[in-house]
């Protein structure tokens, strides 16, 4: 288990974020806040891994990852909501700086790794977290800035903002979940740009590493 922490930690922090994906629903509807609140603790401890192994600052992690987990501690002892808005942009902040830091990891050298595969698919869904949790923290600002098929007028909870995020960021649009505020909308359009701009990038790196260099 400690060879694979130090050798892949790109892959643990994608099965955790996957495993996620199937446990919210469950957490949303038994123990409320204190398991999801737990679940993020752990999630940012492999964020803050996996940005130990690439080329940025470590200590920017760190920085972000452990007032964080003050507060989602204190979600968990408490079991309010109260602190969300709080957790989440620096939650935000930190997943965003965390996909940053796995393209550059990337893009460091012309070989790929099997860890940096796994960085593929963990630089995804960073990012449709970090936009997660900035739906969660306008919500807060604006509320009604989303809306839903099912009791529209209610705050949307974590996985209905998260499987808005998804369906954005790989373009499917299929979420019954949306914008209906201004800046609700400005901020799915940036996230629309960049599923587009992460695909692109993606492509070009392939086709760059299959095309041979001229000597």
């Amino acid at each position: 288990m400690l060879r694979v922490l130090r050798s892949e930690p790109s892959a643990l922090l994608l099965a955790v974020q996957l495993a996620g994906l199937l446990l919210y629903p469950f957490m949303e509807n038994t123990g409320g806040r204190a398991l999801l609140s737990v679940f993020g603790i752990l999630v940012l401890a492999f964020v803050v891994l996996a940005v130990h192994s690439t080329p940025a600052f470590t200590w920017v992690a760190i920085l972000l990852g452990v007032p964080a987990t003050v507060l989602l501690a204190l979600q968990a002892a408490s079991g309010s909501d109260d602190l969300l808005p709080y957790s989440s942009a620096l939650e935000a902040v930190l997943y965003f700086y965390a996909a940053g830091a796995l393209i550059a990891y990337m893009l460091a050298d012309h070989e790929i790794t099997r860890d940096e595969l796994f960085a593929v698919g963990a630089t995804f869904t960073l990012v449709a977290w970090g936009f997660a949790y900035t739906y969660v923290v306008w919500q807060a600002i604006e509320p009604h800035s989303f809306t839903a098929a099912i009791d529209p007028s209610a705050p949307r909870t974590w996985m209905e903002l998260l499987f808005m995020s998804f369906t954005t960021l790989s373009s499917t649009g299929l979420s019954d979940v949306m914008p209906v505020t201004g800046f609700a909308r400005s901020l799915v359009m940036i996230e629309q740009i960049a599923g587009v701009a992460y695909v692109a990038a993606l492509v070009s790196r392939l086709v760059a590493l299959t095309v041979p260099r001229r000597g």
